[in-house]
């Protein structure tokens, strides 16, 4: 393996991120607008993206906060929200797992749905490229990503409320996830387990936020587990 392949895969993977743009930037930009909105300065909105840097729980947090709710709901709904993270890195742990130390705590902290899900695509395809190839593939997926949710964070935060409703920036969510979604529904478990987590999502779509979802996930999981099962997968 020499550093001419690993350049490729970490170019590969910048090639496969970068379409990521286009959701993450008005995604970004609108939970900077709505945490403002919240009453968050300047500082705390900045460091809430650096820190936590997890879409989906920021959004849940700013709700609850907006709501008034106790400091450990909020907490509590984060990380159940941010649950689907242990999912994501027990997946990528076959491929990743003999990663030097310092790579995987990297990988950890920009491990996002959508480099997630472009890489674990790229291990399935070729699951015996060496480890550092692999490494690189994920940190390439991420360059893109990563600025873009700092930079457009900054951006929602300044103009605030100035951005017109007409932008409707809010639409990148389910767009985000349809995306990442689609290109993964390969199997029939893949799609029961797909419909499975749709109908328990809403049929405890009243329990507090995140709750519900994070049932949807195991309950996807152990549908999909068993489908494979009974059709002699390991």
């Amino acid at each position: 393996m020499t550093s001419t392949t690993t350049k490729s895969a970490f170019r590969k993977g910048v090639i496969a991120g970068s379409p990521f743009f286009f959701v993450a930037a008005p995604f970004s930009m609108l939970f900077g607008v709505l945490a403002t909105e919240a009453g968050l300065d300047l500082w705390q909105i900045m460091g809430f993206s650096i820190v936590v840097v997890a879409g989906s729980a920021q959004f849940t947090a700013i709700q609850l906060m907006t709501d008034d709710a106790p400091v450990w709901i909020v907490v509590a709904a984060a990380l159940a929200v941010n649950l689907r993270m242990a999912m994501y890195s027990a997946s990528l742990q076959p491929h990743l797992g003999r990663a030097k130390l310092w790579q995987r705590a990297l990988i950890a902290y920009v491990n996002f749905d959508q480099s997630y899900a472009v890489s674990i695509a790229e291990y399935e395809n070729q699951p015996d490229r060496p480890v550092s190839e692999k490494v690189a593939f994920f940190m390439g997926s991420v360059v893109v990503i990563c600025p873009t949710w700092y930079v457009f964070t900054l951006v929602g935060a300044l103009a605030g409320s100035t951005i017109p409703d007409a932008w409707a920036l809010d639409f990148v969510m389910p767009v985000l996830f349809l995306s990442l979604v689609g290109p993964m529904l390969k199997t029939l478990a893949h799609v029961l387990a797909a419909l499975t987590s749709i109908v328990v999502a809403l049929l405890l779509s009243g329990l507090p936020s995140g709750v519900g979802l994070l049932l949807a996930a195991f309950a996807a999981m152990a549908v999909g587990a068993e489908v494979e099962r009974r059709m002699g997968r390991p």
